[in-house]
Formats: structure tokens, sequence, C-alpha cells
């Protein structure tokens, strides 16, 4: 399964984001193949409908869930209606490598 990852940079030691329509870039993560890919969130200063934006270039890779510090009251209704699961992630230090791990370590 394909996970977006919200994330502060585009480095595995970059931070989670807290705020999904708003970070710098999206981490896709396969975990049946292991690949990474960083994407610029070209939505991030957008006035409105950033997070929307974000929905549609996550879904366009074909992302299952979302990794995320938090989500936009918009943003929950678009994805249930295409299935895409959303996990909050309190922890404000975690980094993307760590999320990695954590979601191989879930698969296992």
């Amino acid at each position: 399964m394909k996970t977006a990852i919200a994330s502060t940079g585009n480095t595995l030691d970059s931070k989670v984001n807290r705020r999904f329509g708003r970070c710098a870039f999206f981490v896709i993560y396969d975990d049946e193949s292991g690949s990474t890919e960083f994407i610029p969130n070209q939505h991030k200063d957008d006035e409105e409908g950033a997070g929307p934006a974000a929905v549609q270039l996550v879904t366009s890779r074909d992302a299952g869930q979302i990794v995320s510090g938090e989500f936009g009251i918009k943003i929950k209704p678009l994805l249930d209606s295409q299935r895409i699961r959303m996990i909050v992630v309190q922890e404000a230090d975690k980094d993307i490598g760590e999320i990695i791990e954590l979601l191989n370590h879930k698969k296992q």
C-alpha cells in the first residue's frame, strides 16, 4: 500500500508536518517496493483550497492512507469518499524515517 506523509522537508530526517494541506512536501512511501518519493506541495501557500488540492495530489499517486499531524475539517469527507485512511500523529518530533519504520512494523 502507498502512504502519503505530510512532511516539513524532502529528507527522511524531516519532521511530520502538523498541517496536511500546508505541508512543504508529501512523501509517498510504497511498502511493497520500499520506494520513497518526495513531492513538493505546490498548493501550500494558496489562500483557499490547499487541503482539497493536496487530496487530489496524493490520490493521483494512489495513496491508500495519509499521515499528518492534523487534517482540516473539509478533508475528512473527501478522504472518506475515496476510502483513504487518515492517520494522525500526535508527537510533533517524529521524523519521516521513524514513520516509515512504524508503518513497516505495523505491516508485519
